[in-house]
């Protein structure tokens, strides 16, 4: 069934796929070496990687909103997507460049801007282009070739920092290529859905038209921001795999551990949600989560942690698509934009206090206490799921 369903999904899904894949190569040949660069180069304490990470991820999921605004209001994705991948693609250099901690600090920000201009669009172009009875399968398989990206750039860092003796600033450079062939790719290889015919160009944030955005997306929204809540900065999960005392060029395998189970589990997970209870499967990523944050709580030692990663990676593959399928079926076609913005406007927020949370608890208590406490967050978003979780639908259609 699963390549069944491969061969129907629209040829500018699988583009979109790549593109993503490109850009992740680019992102997570650098970011998974980010916070050994500024702990071992910089001297950068925990407290400072997650307020870094924290606002560098809210400013993501916050310019989303705009973002999303911004494409409805033009009844066009696709621009404002090539816009936010050519920002993310241009900042690579300056990590390359930086000397300090603040330097670090204005390119992430730089970065995620860019990332936050092009999420809610292309989110929204993929819920555009997918066919309705198979938004769950496609959004799965964007998901999946992203987190190709995701493992494939850690891997290559970890190849380059053995042949460079731990030279960061090289690796860096090299990232600025895949970023700029994920640009060119997007830019002649996607094309748009025209509008619909008479569709009437209006301010998408008007009262009127955030209260055709049902209490079912706001449910979404809810439950978006809680699970970020007890997911904090996976920067966490590349300084717990320092202390294993592994080689420092070979930290950065956690990274392809977590996202080689993330890669291999959205797209099944993706088509699965287009047919089981979405509720059932939220529970599912929680319990976990939770999980993943008792074994990596456990030890340090290097068996134990990349059984923790792995776990969270199947976390991911379980929950992150959802989501977004879930914005999708619960709001209105032309104000798909809008809705991805303010679900990852809240979601920033509530990333931004995870990882200072994170930072806080590193610092002062240790790495145990900060994992412990994200399995108690996790905790209490599986009782809130329970309680209020009720009305999530069942199924499409249902």
């Amino acid at each position: 069934m699963f390549a069944s369903n491969r061969s129907q999904i629209p040829t500018g899904i699988w583009v979109l796929g790549f593109v993503s894949l490109l850009m992740d190569i680019s992102s997570e040949m650098i970011h998974s070496l980010l916070p050994l660069f500024m702990v071992t180069s910089l001297g950068a304490s925990a407290l400072m990687i997650g307020l870094i990470e924290g606002l560098a991820e809210a400013t993501a999921l916050i310019v989303k909103v705009f973002s999303g605004v911004l494409s409805d209001w033009f009844g066009r994705r696709k621009g404002l997507a090539l816009i936010g991948y050519g920002l993310g693609a241009g900042t690579k250099p300056l990590f390359a460049l930086a000397p300090s901690v603040g330097v670090v600090l204005a390119a992430r920000l730089l970065d995620r801007v860019g990332k936050g201009i092009r999420g809610a669009p292309r989110d929204a172009l993929v819920a555009d282009i997918a066919p309705p009875e198979l938004r769950g399968a496609a959004f799965g398989l964007r998901q999946s070739l992203d987190t190709v990206g995701a493992f494939a750039g850690p891997l290559i860092a970890v190849g380059l920092m053995l042949l460079w003796s731990n030279n960061f600033q090289a690796v860096f450079w090299v990232a600025v290529i895949p970023g700029a062939m994920a640009v060119a790719l997007l830019a002649f290889g996607v094309k748009e859905p025209p509008p619909k015919a008479g569709a009437i160009r209006q301010n998408p944030i008007r009262r009127a038209n955030l209260a055709r955005l049902p209490p079912a997306y706001w449910q979404v929204v809810g439950v978006g921001a809680v699970f970020t809540l007890a997911r904090f900065s996976e920067a966490f999960l590349v300084l717990r795999a320092q202390q294993s005392g592994i080689p420092l060029a070979t930290v950065p395998l956690v990274m392809v551990a977590m996202n080689l189970v993330y890669a291999v589990s959205a797209y099944p997970l993706g088509d699965l949600s287009d047919r089981i209870s979405h509720k059932s499967l939220l529970i599912g990523g929680l319990v976990l989560l939770i999980v993943a944050d008792l074994i990596l709580a456990s030890s340090a030692h290097w068996a134990v942690v990349l059984a923790g990663v792995a776990v969270w990676g199947f976390h991911m593959g379980m929950t992150q698509g959802l989501l977004a399928v879930m914005v999708a079926d619960t709001a209105p076609a032309d104000l798909r934009g809008t809705a991805y913005g303010f679900f990852n406007l809240v979601s920033g927020l509530a990333l931004l206090i995870a990882s200072l949370v994170a930072g806080l608890l590193w610092d002062s208590l240790g790495a145990p206490a900060t994992f412990l406490t994200g399995a108690v967050f996790s905790a209490a978003a599986l009782v809130l799921l329970f309680k209020r979780g009720g009305n999530l639908r069942t199924a499409r259609g249902a």
